[in-house]
């Protein structure tokens, strides 16, 4: 071998290893198996091959019929590919199918493919065959294959602008690729089921809303947006007291783990327990919620404790301490808002046994009362008071929709679209009233 061939082997090795590697850094910078898939395609065409594509399985584990999508498909020359060759659902291939795309997803391969069938019109062959659909002069169609699981299938093809078309020479290489996409594709699989199950586990935590007379009572929460799957600390709840005035509490644990999690129900339980056992001021109530809390964890956490007195038509009143927790809102049935700022103190876990203030506050008939977490109104580097005015001017612009309109579209509103914390949000509606 001479110099000039050397050099040759140097570089087309050192071009395989760049595109492993640029490839793995696609699909290791999102945990969006999809977006991941795109970002491949884009890297493969052209440096690999003139159009691709990738179908996955939405269930690998499930039996025949569970569901194959296309997620990415990509020609260097988007007019060159046929109406109806697209991303989305596709029909699993039958058993007696024998397509390359359809012998690979049963778990052969990868297969080499010099003399595709040519395109036809109405086309010879049926999803999820893309040769014989789309314009080709060699291809592979390699299986995505992870935890001995076939999870989809990667096809590249070439067409006659290459001068050299696919060999057994690549095979090595696009299985390789396909190797290391589909070990990337099932992590993200993997991380999506455990912070589904984060998140139905936080759901599972939070209470069912009375029924009260005639208050309209809506509660929403909305898990971090984060690329962690974690469970966050906050917290609603709502009951009816042995006096019968209805008790309002938004939380908010310190922390997103499960230690924030039990920290969490622990509170809820004790304060459940506290508030029905003594009729006292919300002050009294989280005071004696402080000194449990120190007992049994060493978590700190803002709660606000708050019911609501008077009769089924009014007047009302609304009773409430908050430790280190975000006023609640009052808007009225005109738009007009304000924050209730009276009985606030310290954080509960920081030092028990201080003297919580309470405070009391008359509602309108017809006006909201929102309790929210400050996952609502904080962002990243932004003054809080920021969010506040925000979550201010939403809500007045609401304040005459349905009582779950206004909390849907209080969410839709002010969440961006990868907030970093939960949120809870605990919305009470007032009646009309006896005079209307």
């Amino acid at each position: 071998m001479d110099a000039n061939d050397l050099d040759d082997v140097l570089q087309g090795a050192l071009s395989r290893l760049a595109l492993l590697a640029e490839v793995t850094t696609a699909m290791g910078s999102t945990l969006d198996a999809a977006e991941g898939l795109r970002r491949v395609c884009h890297i493969l065409v052209p440096q690999l091959a003139e159009w691709c594509a990738v179908d996955l399985f939405e269930d690998p584990d499930g039996e025949d019929g569970h569901g194959l999508s296309r997620v990415a498909v990509l020609h260097h020359d988007p007019d060159a590919l046929p109406s109806g060759v697209t991303t989305g659902p596709l029909s699993p291939p039958s058993r007696s199918a024998d397509g390359p795309a359809a012998r690979v997803l049963r778990g052969a391969g990868p297969l080499l493919i010099t003399d595709p069938p040519r395109p036809t019109d109405p086309p010879s062959v049926e999803p999820p065959e893309l040769l014989g659909r789309v314009p080709a002069d060699s291809a592979v169609v390699a299986p995505l294959r992870a935890r001995r699981r076939v999870l989809g299938a990667l096809t590249l093809a070439r067409t006659a602008e290459r001068e050299r078309p696919f060999d057994r020479d690549h095979l090595a290489l696009v299985d390789d690729l396909a190797h290391r996409i589909a070990l990337a594709a099932d992590n993200a699989r993997l991380h999506r089921e455990v912070r589904y199950t984060a998140e139905q586990f936080q759901r599972a935590l939070l209470p069912d809303l009375p029924r009260v007379d005639r208050l309209r009572l809506e509660a929403r929460y909305a898990p971090a947006r984060a690329e962690a799957a974690e469970i966050g600390g906050d917290w609603y709840d709502c009951f009816v007291l042995p006096t019968g005035n209805t008790a309002l509490i938004i939380g908010d644990v310190t922390g997103h783990d499960m230690r924030a999690a039990i920290a969490m129900s622990q509170l809820r339980n004790m304060l459940r327990g506290i508030a029905c056992d003594r009729q006292e001021p919300p002050g009294k109530i989280l005071g004696r919620l402080d000194v449990a809390h120190h007992t049994v964890s060493r978590t700190t956490a803002t709660c606000l404790y708050a019911f609501l007195s008077g009769p089924v038509d009014g007047p009302w009143e609304l009773h409430h301490s908050a430790a280190g927790h975000p006023p609640p809102l009052l808007v009225g049935p005109e738009g007009d808002t304000r924050y209730l700022e009276g009985g606030r103190g310290m954080m509960l876990g920081v030092a028990s046994g201080n003297v919580r203030p309470s405070t009391t506050d008359r509602l309108p008939a017809r006006s909201t009362l929102v309790l929210f977490t400050d996952g609502l109104v904080e962002r990243r580097g932004e003054n809080i008071d920021l969010g506040l005015t925000r979550l201010r001017q939403h809500a007045a612009a609401l304040a005459r929709e349905p009582l779950p309109v206004f909390c849907d579209e209080l969410l839709a509103g002010l969440l961006v679209d990868h907030h970093p914390d939960d949120v809870a949000l605990l919305a009470l509606r007032l009646p009309a009233g006896r005079d209307a």
